[in-house]
């Protein structure tokens, strides 16, 4: 048996042997080799090994030797021997005292000389192990440079860094980890000065996607706005210039917060004016909570109640006649776009809307019946915007019908003229008592007003916005699916710890999903976010009953041991297109890319945590819900800002941090992803039939609406055909 010299002065050559005679014979070469690196560095640094209770911690010995798990009972026996002797001849031949830093106090702080002087550690053995989380990576490199917590902060700050030493003991415990922008800092110093590679540990933290705390934005930016810059500044931010900073906050809002688009520059510009009018019982709660507009007056708002349940109504009031009859979101956007109307004509001329000013009290849905309202009303919105567009020719559509004859709700209400009073420059007197006596003359006369002014207006109309614009990366790459995609690997790649942060695991699932089933389904956005969940023990709902409530389902089908979408064809906006036929959208999902693991985990853990103590809505996709929350369940605004969000964070690539999926992207909201199934599907095909399949529609309506088919796309596919004859002999 070979014992340890305590006087010996080649104390490393007896540690070779005492390995060889008493490891090896009871371990693999491998493990051999690591636990005599792991005694040769006791020796060099004149370590203690590691002790809990008075007792060696082998669990950090092993961690420290790279093994699987913890040693056995007789290995552990024969390791001690070498250790208690290694110990002892530590005692006898103590380390010489080392001078510790001192800072001059009063001199200019210069932080890249500073860290220039800060000076690297020494490995005590070499080990390949990487242990998976950040705490346990942290601990294992400070155990195999020998160093503490105390001992390890002395000699990574600099004079002016507010970072304490407890700090790090948070940290290795795990009750915390790094947030602040300094404590980034500090792990980069971490990583000098222990050789790792740079961003080792920061890609280890367990939330890859949070944003830091600590940036110094400068005092023009709000807090608002500072908490959502904070997700797209780099870790260094405070280091740089300011001139830096600025280009880099103005990048940030001109690409990824907001007024991406000259749409947008000009939709936000409306919508902070907030000149429209508002029904409050006709209304959605959700659109009552954020609206700032002014409330119609009693008479109005008892027309406006009127006019939308002779549309709504599942049969007519005796005596009236009706063409056509408007669902539930044509409704609202009807009572939206009058409200509009009516709000600029009631509007001050010397305020920024520049409106006709009309009192409120004498507003009416018979001004609705006199040319000289409709010609004011596109003049202002000619002068407003710049151009005609197709909202104006659907204005005078809605004109048209109120006024139809027989069947014009307006044309079938006479009694409204009684409310009638002139507006100056639009409609005198002598119009007034003319439309008096002859209500039905006067409606016939806007009839055929609008149908012209339809006709003018339609030839010189412009698209105000360019659905392509935002996603036009996306649509100009030969495989857009595939493009979109990176988006969802994005997500997977910096997915929180659900152990250490479950809410956030849970909200990022659900983006995942969000684009990984708008992917797959290719659906609109009330489609997708009215979709029921059906739990796989539970009995689907019937095809009845999701006809009654207008939406669809995700269920388990037994049949096919597969997760299938079920939606009646009526749930759909185009219900009557030749698509459905009348027949349901069933379309079973394949397990693709662990597209099952996800799906069950949001259902099972993820979606009753979003929930929290709110009411189960039954949809599939709920909001992240707090105490005061009325309902878990999506609405047209937030679900398109949760979509928005997503590809805020994680499609956008960013040149200032290295994060987001993909170069020149735009926010943008869920109805962009039938643009990319269509287009791809064009590409890879050059069908605008087999196109009109992924979204649902007709190839008319994609040719028109979705499809991005460029010039160059159609040539290449042609060549390829063609160039196939010059290869044949």
């Amino acid at each position: 048996m070979v014992v340890l010299e305590v006087n010996s002065k080649d104390i490393r050559v007896s540690v070779s042997a005492f390995c060889q005679a008493r490891i090896a014979p009871i371990t693999s070469p491998e493990l051999c080799a690591s636990i005599t690196s792991y005694l040769l560095g006791l020796v060099v640094f004149r370590a203690p090994p590691p002790k809990r209770y008075g007792r060696p911690d082998w669990r950090a010995i092993s961690l420290a030797c790279g093994a699987d798990g913890d040693f056995p009972v007789n290995l552990c026996r024969n390791i001690q021997v070498g250790l208690l002797v290694i110990e002892k001849w530590i005692l006898q031949h103590p380390t010489a005292t080392k001078t510790t830093r001192k800072y001059q106090s009063g001199r200019t702080r210069d932080v890249a000389a500073e860290l220039a002087t800060l000076t690297p550690a020494v490995a005590r053995f070499d080990s390949e192990y990487d242990p998976p989380t950040f705490r346990e990576a942290l601990k294992f490199q400070m155990q195999r440079h020998g160093e503490t917590a105390s001992f390890l902060h002395k000699h990574i700050v600099i004079q002016g860094d507010r970072f304490n030493a407890t700090t790090l003991r948070t940290w290795l415990r795990g009750t915390k980890v790094p947030r602040g922008v300094l404590s980034v800092e500090i792990l980069r110093r971490i990583e000098v000065r222990y050789g790792l590679k740079e961003g080792y540990l920061k890609m280890k933290l367990p939330h890859q996607g949070r944003a830091l705390l600590g940036h110094e934005t400068g005092l023009s930016v709000g807090p608002a706005e500072r908490r959502r810059l904070a997700w797209h500044l780099p870790d260094d931010f405070n280091e740089i210039p300011p001139e830096k900073r600025a280009e880099i906050i103005q990048w940030v809002r001109e690409n990824v917060i907001s007024r991406t688009t000259d749409y947008r520059r000009y939709q936000a510009g409306t919508i902070s004016e907030s000149f429209g009018i508002r029904f409050p019982a006709l209304e959605r709660r959700a659109a009552q909570k954020t609206s700032r507009r002014r409330t119609a007056p009693a008479t109005l708002a008892a027309e406006m109640r009127d006019l939308v349940r002779f549309k709504t109504a599942t049969l007519t009031e005796k005596g009236m006649l009706r063409n056509k009859k408007w669902g539930q979101f044509t409704a609202a956007q009807k009572i939206e776009h009058f409200g509009l109307l009516l709000g600029a004509l009631s509007s001050q001329p010397s305020g920024r809307v520049c409106g006709a000013g009309a009192p409120m009290s004498d507003l009416t849905l018979a001004l609705l019946a006199f040319p000289g309202v409709w010609d004011w009303y596109l003049t202002w919105r000619e002068r407003r915007r710049g151009f005609f567009t197709v909202w104006e020719c659907n204005m005078l559509s809605s004109a048209i019908e109120l006024v139809q004859q027989d069947t014009g709700w307006l044309r079938q209400r006479p009694d409204l003229a009684k409310r009638l009073t002139p507006i100056p420059a639009i409609i005198d007197e002598e119009e007034i008592a003319t439309a008096q006596l002859d209500w039905q003359g006067t409606c016939e006369n806007l009839r055929k007003h609008a149908t012209v002014r339809f006709s003018e207006v339609q030839q010189v109309a412009r698209v105000h916005r360019d659905p392509f614009e935002p996603i036009l990366p996306i649509l100009e790459s030969a495989n857009p699916v595939l493009e979109y995609r990176k988006i969802t690997d994005e997500i997977l790649r910096r997915l929180p710890d659900e152990g250490e942060f479950p809410m956030a695991a849970a909200e990022a699932c659900r983006s995942y999903l969000m684009l990984r089933l708008g992917l797959h389904l290719g659906l609109r956005q009330r489609n997708l976010r009215e979709l029921l969940l059906c739990h796989r023990d539970a009995l689907p709902t019937s095809e009845r009953r999701l006809a009654e409530r207008r939406c669809g389902e995700l269920r388990w089908n037994f049949r096919e041991g597969k997760w299938e979408v079920y939606i009646p064809a009526i749930a759909f906006k185009n219900a009557g297109s030749s698509f459905f036929g009348s027949n349901p959208f069933r379309l079973l999902l394949d397990d693709l890319s662990g597209l099952y693991t996800h799906l069950e985990a949001y259902i099972e853990r993820h979606r009753p945590r979003l929930l929290g103590p709110a009411k189960d809505p039954g949809t599939f996709f709920v909001k992240s819900t707090k105490r005061n929350t009325s309902s878990a369940a999506y609405d047209e605004a937030t679900f398109y800002e949760a979509w928005r969000l997503a590809i805020q964070r994680y499609g956008i690539y960013n040149p200032y941090t290295g994060r987001g999926a993909i170069a020149g992207l735009l926010p943008h909201g869920p109805h962009s992803v039938r643009d990319v199934l269509a287009t791809h599907v064009l590409k890879k095909t050059g069908s605008y039939e087999q196109a009109s399949y992924a979204i649902q529609d007709t190839p008319e309506t994609v040719m028109k609406h979705y499809g991005r088919f460029f010039p160059q796309d159609k040539a290449a596919m042609a060549a390829k055909i063609l160039n196939q004859m010059w290869g044949e002999e």
